[in-house]
């Protein structure tokens, strides 16, 4: 089988610029990268941590997982340590600590 030459010659170009970019980039040089810095993942949340953001909405359990859209037995597994929230729906129980506007405006 034969390889198109001029397809291989533009990939190898492609990527020593690529390579000469992000060496540029780590010397501190200003290049025309996309550059986005990832915050962490939440850190845990204790069994009292998730009642006490549920009660700052002043919400049953069964209000407070439809909030969090969530079934009601996540909600009290959650409160007895029995389960732990994923990552998703820690990220969801921080921002809802923070800014629990948020949820009460959704739609």
């Amino acid at each position: 089988m034969k390889r198109a030459k001029g397809k291989n010659s533009q990939l190898f170009t492609d990527l020593q610029q690529s390579l000469r970019d992000a060496l540029a980039f780590e010397q501190g040089k200003k290049v025309g990268l996309r550059v986005s810095e990832l915050p962490p993942p939440p850190k845990p949340l204790s069994p009292s941590q998730i009642r006490a953001i549920r009660h700052s909405f002043r919400a049953s359990q069964a209000v407070f997982a439809r909030i969090m859209n969530v079934s009601a037995n996540a909600v009290e597994s959650w409160e007895q340590g029995v389960r732990r929230p994923r990552q998703a729906t820690l990220k969801l129980l921080v921002i809802a600590h923070k800014h629990p506007e948020i949820f009460l405006a959704a739609e």
